[in-house]
């Protein structure tokens, strides 16, 4: 078993869940086949197991380095980039219209999964991928040709120059400004902070989309407009000319993902700094907010991949760590010890850690495929369809995956126990490359806000009233089976509190109340996660008990006696899985849905304490 993702669970997702071999009918993947989607994951896990996921580790240790204006990134990184770059895979899911290979999104995200465990190596060649598509959407045929195309390639870098020291979530407050030239380009100054891959060595130009006001435009943000500064500018043949004028004012000196070049930019300290305007003029925020809900789904990809390599750590270190004696012989001193894994609480954090993570990954999954079914289907009503669920569960792909990878990684230290504080083993590390996944790219109280106060009335609540019939399908479907149907009782149940719970935040809003949604809108994020979770799980349990009743028939087992399926599982690793399935489903669906109505019980309350409290009240 590798120690970055289950391979097996994956292809569950894709092929059992999914049946993604059913993208190859439709005419944009119809050069595609089944074989060579399984070719192309293979040739991922190989990449990420013989060369990124070693670098992990090396990565860390060797940091970033600012050196005369130049910063160079972690020596490791280089062989990863330029394998990552050959192999082709930063431009896979590009359109091959614009120069990349066309696959479909759910197969793009699943092979980014293999890689993006080790996100601070990531962090170079995917916000390239990103900015080079805002090009490919908005550029000019020109600006396509001039930076898009080696961004694809890998040639050249990208980032995505928003936040500046007075505004973060605040992206209006901006201060760098944009200076008109006779030839129609322009001139900026000012101070980008937080900028991901900003500079370092492993291409050999870096283009910087960068938010900017042009003198004159108005404040806030509909007077934003958004620019490609190149590091180079480039010559008439195409390749990097003089140094733009910006420097590098420092690299931010993080917890986590050191590997990562995050730098402060100063642009325009000579009053020279080249820009080309991107798209319209005043259209910034829209242009870059493409790049950001790409974003925003890139933060829950790498949730699952922290959480996952978290948890498979955890899980060998208990397989393998004695400690302690079975607890049916605890008062024999002479007991042998065992290992940790046979100790009821180290498998209910393995158990919380197994369920969260096969979510998670099975929504990631589902996401990504909304994209391609809205990108592939025929009828406006399907496409349509699939955009609403895609709108409405990006919220929730960002922040309550990445507020849970957290706590997976939390769980991951405690079963290491004092070893998993120690730095000679990864978990730490685990730990702290992902407490950043709740803060950038908008912190999770701002995803929230946008769910509850944008996402949730989309189309007059219709996409939310999708996502509710996807979640009363499902539950419809499995009622009627025997192992399945109070598991499936219990998400319905939860998935009407959910239901209740938006009406009650639109009623509260038309009496004046508004800020009982605005206060509790994270609250009901982590509600509609937690059902979101089940839903999936409950579907992923009822496809993998049809399949162990198959297997067991074909035993001769009666699909209720748990016993001998459970001494299947000790040579049949098929049964195994299907049983592992069932079980996560059936943990989470007990254990963790049931905070639903409890969080639904505090929204209820109209308890604004969080408001009425005195600032002065908070501490004296």
């Amino acid at each position: 078993m590798n120690l970055i993702l289950d391979s097996r669970d994956q292809k569950f997702v894709l092929q059992e869940l999914l049946h993604t071999e059913d993208l190859c009918q439709m005419p944009a993947w119809s050069d595609f086949s089944p074989d060579m989607f399984d070719m192309v994951l293979k040739e991922a896990e190989r990449l990420a197991v013989e060369v990124i996921f070693p670098a992990l580790v090396t990565g860390d240790r060797e940091g970033c380095r600012l050196s005369d204006g130049q910063v160079f990134a972690p020596p490791s990184f280089r062989r990863c980039f330029d394998l990552y770059r050959e192999g082709g895979w930063i431009n896979m899911g590009v359109l091959p219209e614009a120069g990349g290979q066309g696959f479909p999104m759910v197969i793009t995200m699943a092979a980014k999964e293999w890689f993006i465990h080790n996100f601070a190596f990531f962090c170079y060649p995917e916000p390239a991928q990103a900015a080079a598509h805002m090009i490919e959407v908005y550029g000019t045929e020109k600006q396509k040709r001039t930076y898009m195309d080696k961004m694809y390639a890998g040639v050249w870098g990208g980032t995505m120059a928003l936040t500046e020291p007075s505004a973060g979530s605040d992206v209006g407050n901006i201060k760098t400004k944009a200076t008109r030239r006779a030839d129609g380009t322009f001139r900026l100054q000012g101070t980008k902070i937080f900028i991901t891959s900003g500079d370092h060595d492993l291409t050999e130009n870096i283009v910087h989309p960068v938010l900017a006001r042009i003198d004159g435009d108005p404040a806030g943000t509909s007077g934003i407009s958004i620019f490609l500064v190149p590091k180079f500018l480039v010559n008439d043949d195409g390749s990097p000319g003089r140094r733009n004028d910006y420097a590098i004012g420092g690299i931010e000196h993080k917890m986590g993902l050191h590997g990562s070049s995050t730098c402060v930019m100063n642009f325009g300290d000579n009053g020279d700094c080249y820009a080309e305007l991107l798209g319209e003029e005043r259209q910034g925020m829209k242009i870059m907010f493409q790049m950001m809900n790409e974003a925003r789904i890139a933060v829950g990809l790498q949730s699952v991949a922290g959480a996952s390599i978290a948890y498979l750590h955890a899980l060998r270190y208990a397989k393998e760590r004695l400690q302690g004696s079975s607890l049916l012989e605890m008062k024999n001193p002479e007991a042998p010890r065992v290992p940790i894994i046979q100790h009821a609480d180290v498998r209910r954090m393995l158990l919380w850690m197994k369920a969260h993570v096969e979510g998670m990954r099975a929504l990631m999954c589902y996401v990504s495929y909304c994209v391609d079914r809205e990108h592939g289907t025929e009828t406006e009503a399907d496409r349509d369809k699939y955009h609403g669920l895609l709108e409405v569960l990006t919220p929730i792909c960002k922040a309550y995956c990445s507020d849970m990878a957290f706590k997976v990684t939390e769980l991951a230290i405690q079963t290491y126990g004092g070893y998993g504080f120690c730095s000679e083993y990864p978990v730490e590390q685990f730990m702290r490359d992902i407490k950043i996944a709740s803060i950038y790219e908008g912190a999770n109280g701002i995803q929230a806000l946008d769910l509850v106060g944008r996402k949730m009335g989309l189309k007059k609540g219709m996409y939310f009233m999708s996502l509710l019939g996807e979640m009363n399908a499902a539950v419809a479907k499995y009622q009627g089976k025997e192992a399945l149907k109070d598991l499936a009782g219990d998400v319905g149940r939860a998935a009407n509190t959910l239901a209740e719970t938006a009406m009650y935040f639109a009623e509260s809003s038309k009496a004046g109340k508004f800020m009982i949604p605005v206060s509790n809108a994270y609250p009901f994020l982590m509600l509609m996660g937690k059902v979101v979770m089940a839903w999936l799980l409950l579907w992923e349990a009822g496809v993998a008990r049809e399949k162990l009743d198959e297997i067991a028939a074909g035993k001769g087992i009666h699909p209720s006696d748990m016993q001998s399926l459970n001494l299947l599982a000790k040579e049949n690793a098929d049964a195994a899985f299907y049983i592992g399935k069932v079980a996560a489903a059936r943990y989470f669906i007990k254990h963790v849905l049931p905070e639903v109505d409890a969080a639904a019980k505090a929204v209820k309350s109209e308890d604004l304490s969080m408001i009425d409290i005195p600032e002065e009240s908070f501490a004296v």
